[in-house]
């Protein structure tokens, strides 16, 4: 089973480049778009089977934690592939763009299930050249500028994390999860320790984090809108902060070094993407300086060493890779609508755009932890699991960042949906835009609504994996 999540879109990459490119052209995107939706049923399928069994392919496992992500990873592709449909005219540039698409699919499906750190490392990279390419199709400076910090940041992190796979393999023998974990726990060598510290933070440049995070509002807000939907909904959040959840969790284990630095790097990110974001007036930038402070609160999570804080970590990533993706949906909306992302010349949108607007309303609450919405009952186990663990201060910060969530995205709602329409002659966008916010937006309350009933199903179990 887990070897189909790998086959699928890797075979239609395939299909789509053996020949006849004149009338794959026309059903790239809908072969694209079926291979998502096809991924989707499978891990909802597979939610039936017992989870306490692990099926393994070749050194590939699935477990919850994959399976949630290979969830994220399906919607959110689907929703970007409709996006790109919505604003690539060309196409040739729409070929290419869903066939780079489903080559990210496989990288990232690589990732969340490979259980050997130097295969993962391949598929991070499979994951990380597609991404450089995807931003870059924009073809002018800011895209090549953002593709390039990217690439150029990103070559960094595998610097170190080949460094740090190269040391570990010398102690354990081998690359594989369970081997290096043999390997590394109860040693208390330098050189363990340096190759872990050099890991982490080659993760960290990946998730972009504070304060390695210069490369993410330029990638973000100059790639091409489909684009910009798969990166701040998923691929930063598979190559950098899944990979954290699960080496640190089920390879490194948690000693107080760690986690101090896991913790003081997760409120640094809440707080310096947060105030960021405040002080934008470009609608994608600030969006892209809000994810760095989201991703802030997953890693301060993770940053307790608990069970309940793993499974907060894991749920607010799922949660953040919805509403995120929802918001450059109706970011990449309103820019094509009204051809420019500059805030304060908008106003009054949701009078003609009441979908996007209102949607987009849903996805802010959420953001910043409004009950009953799915993101304030991640950020409430988040919380709990901080004030568990004595970590107070912590916790009282985090409650404080979301009052700055909420301060940021009033005043986008302000700027660009309420007040006085300046652009009367704007219209709603189309289906291609529509759909993916109506359906983002549905699992955004949904899953909301429906916690009591997930959280001892999911959330908590995920938690206690490791």
């Amino acid at each position: 089973m887990s070897l189909l999540f790998i086959l699928i879109p890797l075979v239609s990459v395939i299909i789509l480049n053996v020949g006849f490119k004149k009338a794959m052209s026309s059903f790239a995107l809908w072969l694209g778009l079926l291979v998502t939706v096809v991924q989707a049923v499978f891990v909802i399928f597979n939610g039936n089977f017992d989870f306490n069994i692990t099926i393994s392919v070749l050194n590939f496992e699935l477990d919850k934690l994959s399976l949630v992500l290979l969830l994220s990873i399906a919607i959110v592709a689907f929703s970007s592939l409709l996006v790109g449909f919505g604003t690539i005219k060309e196409s040739k540039k729409m070929f290419n763009f869903v066939n780079l698409v489903l080559l990210s699919i496989v990288g990232m499906n690589g990732v969340v299930m490979v259980r050997d750190l130097f295969s993962l490392y391949v598929f991070l990279e499979i994951t990380a050249v597609s991404s450089f390419i995807l931003i870059a199709s924009q073809e002018d400076e800011f895209a090549f500028e953002g593709s390039f910090k990217y690439l150029v940041l990103s070559a960094v992190a595998t610097v170190m994390m080949l460094s740090s796979i190269a040391i570990l393999m010398m102690y354990s023998g081998d690359t594989t999860f369970i081997s290096v974990r043999d390997g590394v726990q109860g040693t208390n060598s330098f050189f363990i320790l340096v190759a872990i510290i050099l890991f982490i933070v080659g993760l960290f440049i990946k998730g972009g984090l504070v304060p390695f995070h210069g490369w993410l509002p330029d990638a973000y807000s100059s790639a091409p809108a489909g684009v910009s939907v798969l990166l701040a909904g998923i691929v930063t959040k598979t190559t950098g902060i899944y990979t954290m959840i699960r080496i640190v969790s089920e390879v490194f284990g948690f000693n107080e070094t760690i986690k101090n630095i896991i913790l003081l790097v997760g409120i640094v990110s809440i707080f310096v993407g947060a105030l960021a974001a405040l002080v934008q007036s470009d609608f994608k930038r600030m969006l892209a300086y809000s994810s760095i402070s989201q991703v802030g609160y997953i890693i301060l999570a993770l940053g307790t060493g608990t069970e309940l804080g793993i499974a907060g970590a894991v749920f607010h990533l799922f949660n953040h890779s919805i509403f995120k993706a929802q918001l450059f949906v109706n970011a990449a909306a309103v820019e094509k609508q009204t051809g420019t992302r500059d805030m304060d010349a908008m106003g009054g949108l949701s009078t003609v755009m009441p979908v996007t607007g209102w949607t987009s309303v849903i996805a802010f609450l959420s953001t910043a932890g409004i009950p009953p919405l799915s993101g304030f009952w991640s950020k409430l186990i988040i919380i709990i699991a901080l004030w568990k663990v004595g970590h107070y201060g912590y916790a009282s910060a985090a409650i404080l960042g979301s009052l700055i969530t909420l301060a940021y995205f009033l005043l986008m709602q302000r700027k660009v949906f309420f007040g006085k329409v300046k652009l009367p002659s704007v219209k709603e966008a189309g289906m291609s835009f529509l759909i993916p916010a109506v359906i983002l937006a549905i699992i955004t309350v949904g899953v909301g609504v429906f916690f009591p009933f997930l959280v001892n199903t999911i959330i908590i179990p995920v938690g206690k994996l490791f």
